[in-house]
């Protein structure tokens, strides 16, 4: 497949130079474009057929959901069979922006669409291409990170070009993404209301506006159960080289990191080091990345995607992270580095004694 590539410059009428990308999702293609969060792989949400090309091209697990992407709050009638009032009360707060609602399926939205389940995630986004866009292409518009599945969501057009080029009709460069990390997904469909899903909307912003909140007691663990939202289920955000997270207090996670680095330097491997700006001068490993301040959480999350796609070019196939918090918007951040590595994480408690040390280095 060619893969057509267009670039919205400073100044674009934006429903000119995205009509063609309208049509294409109008006759069944695929095309990915930014978002605020990332970049999203978009077709036609109501057409079987247009789903089931997003799942091909991405190599995605057919039962893990897509979010339908709309353009105006009234177009949810459409699509769900229910809109309670706390979805309205959300809508008011958040929308456009980074949060999608679980709700009732309609009977118009395909189950291929919903991973087979009776329920729809529903988000309309605050990025001006993407809101032109659905508005072009027909209103409805399924759209997971434009990755292919398993691989670190993209927040450049080049990622997307990474994993797409040749596998959808059209990639639309509008160039970096704000955010950085996917949505917040909740799900209104039991009582009190669950996230599903961390991202900069969080736990306490909702409870200001419908009161309480439960969390998804998986968010930072593994789970063997069938998605319930995108992203739920599968390793996904991933370099190709190993992840391993390293928590304890600071001083304790360089001295195991660095020790972690000499062993693999030991067996041949390139290393790689996540760090926060705080932390990075202390590491000795090949690359050494910061994904920002521990002061600032937003920073972090923009980084984070970037960096692990930068240790692939590098070629770097042993990584060690530092932890982050885990509450608030550090807990999106968590949530998306456990999944990254597939939940392997060292926790250290004591400093290792020197003699241990000298043996890791023979």
């Amino acid at each position: 497949m060619n893969t057509k590539i267009i670039t919205i410059k400073e100044g674009d009428c934006l429903k000119e130079v995205l009509r063609e990308a309208g049509d294409i999702l109008k006759a069944g293609g695929v095309v990915a474009f930014p978002t605020e969060t990332v970049y999203g792989l978009g077709a036609d949400a109501l057409k079987t057929d247009s789903a089931n090309k997003i799942y091909e091209a991405k190599d995605r697990p057919a039962d893990n959901p897509l979010i339908i992407h709309i353009s105006r709050f009234e177009d949810i009638y459409a699509i769900t069979s229910q809109v309670p009032e706390s979805a309205k009360r959300i809508a008011e707060a958040f929308w456009p922006g980074p949060l999608t609602m679980i709700l009732p399926k309609a009977a118009t939205v395909p189950h291929e669409t919903t991973g087979g389940l009776e329920t729809v995630a529903v988000r309309m986004p605050s990025h001006p291409v993407a809101q032109t866009l659905i508005e072009l292409g027909g209103g409805f518009i399924a759209a997971p990170s434009a990755n292919r599945s398993g691989r670190p969501s993209p927040t450049l057009a080049k990622h997307v070009t990474e994993d797409m080029l040749g596998r959808i009709d059209m990639i639309i460069d509008g160039g970096a993404v704000g955010i950085g990390i996917e949505s917040t997904i909740i799900d209104l469909t039991i009582n009190p209301p669950q996230v599903l899903r961390p991202g900069s909307v969080t736990v306490s912003m909702l409870e200001e506006v419908i009161g309480k909140v439960a969390e998804d007691n998986t968010l930072l663990t593994e789970d063997g159960q069938a998605p319930r939202a995108p992203g739920m289920k599968y390793r996904h955000y991933a370099p190709w080289g190993e992840l391993i997270i390293v928590q304890g207090e600071p001083d304790l996670v360089t001295e195991r990191i660095n020790r972690e680095v000499s062993k693999a330097h030991a067996a041949g491997e390139k290393t790689g080091v996540i760090g926060s700006s705080q932390m990075l001068a202390g590491y000795r490993a090949d690359v050494v990345k910061s994904v920002g301040s521990r002061e600032d959480e937003e920073e972090i999350a923009g980084n984070l995607y970037r960096i692990l796609r930068e240790f692939d070019e590098e070629k770097v196939n042993r990584i060690y992270s530092e932890a982050f918090e885990s509450q608030g918007m550090g807990q999106a951040i968590m949530n998306r580095l456990l999944k990254a590595a597939g939940h392997k994480v060292i926790t250290v408690t004591e400093f290792v004694p020197e003699s241990e040390k000298e043996r890791s280095k023979e």
